[in-house]
């Protein structure tokens, strides 16, 4: 019997519109496979829409808050309807980047040194020496980041804002300048290693991740190859710290300048990664071999709960 997949898209985080779009890609990929697809926009009465429904796999392309937190994966256990991606507590700690950090540096993943700061603090006065990064806790996407240079004698007076939509607590993280790379955990494998060069020769935010042409993926990464394999090695061994299952997608910062640090740190893991047509994911799959489709399926055949 043909299987009936409920994709969740859309809901009701600031990155809504991504998720909107990995979606449809993700329905597409799935109808083209065979399978019986549904939509569904999730919004609070979720509990009550899938009851009714009763999907043999609930594909989740959600992104942010409610979708990526580990919300979305409860419920799903208690309605035991088998999801994709990482489960609850894995979900919640990926998160809550503090959190994360605080759990891959105890498995021996090395992370930028950081603190936690109240946004108003973080606008009153530096958080840490320039250069640093200030990012809210519970955010994807790069909604309300900000790269604080050295020469900026002032932290962003934007945290002051009365309709700041992205949490009160920021972490405050050391500047790691060199290489943005990303590696995706397919299962129990690491996918390929991109260098991200953002087209305008600015960083990795909103518009170079998602506008066509926004960003240059350099896949395969060119390292050493000593350095591609720990990239690798790094991604799993993030993966399995946090407890993640399915696809994952670890963020890094290599620093190889001439006279630089040589540091290479995990930023973050993403255990939502986007699944749009500039979507770093399926473009890793695809040079491991498989095809958009074939990844969709992987994704709906390895769904299962208590995740």
């Amino acid at each position: 019997m043909t299987k009936h997949i409920a994709v969740l898209m859309g809901g009701l985080s600031s990155e809504r519109e991504i998720s909107l779009r990995s979606g449809e890609a993700s329905a597409k990929a799935l109808e083209s496979e065979g399978y019986r697809v549904t939509r569904v926009d999730v919004g609070h009465d979720i509990a009550q829409v899938l009851s009714a429904l009763r999907p043999d796999v609930a594909f989740n392309a959600l992104h942010g808050k409610f979708g990526e937190d580990g919300c979305i994966q409860g419920a799903l256990e208690i309605l035991r309807i088998p999801y994709t991606h990482s489960g609850v507590l894995a979900s919640s700690v990926a998160m809550k980047k503090d959190v994360a950090k605080v759990v891959m540096a105890a498995a021996g993943v090395p992370v930028p040194k950081g603190r936690v700061v109240h946004r108003l603090e973080a606008a009153k006065a530096h958080a840490l020496q320039p250069p640093y990064v200030l990012k809210p806790v519970s955010e994807g996407s790069s909604f309300g980041v900000f790269i604080v240079k050295e020469d900026m004698t002032y932290p962003p007076q934007e945290l002051m804002r009365e309709d700041w939509a992205h949490g009160d607590l920021m972490l405050a993280e050391q500047f790691v300048d060199g290489r943005e790379l990303t590696c995706a955990v397919m299962g129990d494998r690491a996918l390929g290693v991109i260098e991200i060069l953002a087209a305008d020769g600015g960083w990795y935010d909103y518009h170079a991740k998602y506008a066509k042409g926004g960003s240059k993926h350099v896949l395969p990464a060119n390292l050493k190859q000593n350095i591609y394999q720990e990239v690798q090695h790094l991604a799993i061994e993030a993966h399995k710290a946090l407890g993640c299952r399915g696809v994952s997608r670890a963020d890094f910062r290599f620093d190889d300048r001439p006279g630089g640090t040589g540091e290479l740190v995990v930023l973050e893991v993403n255990t939502q990664p986007g699944m749009t047509e500039t979507s770093l994911v399926p473009e890793m799959a695809a040079y491991a071999g498989f095809s958009f489709g074939e990844l969709v399926r992987w994704m709906v055949e390895d769904a299962s709960c208590d995740r």
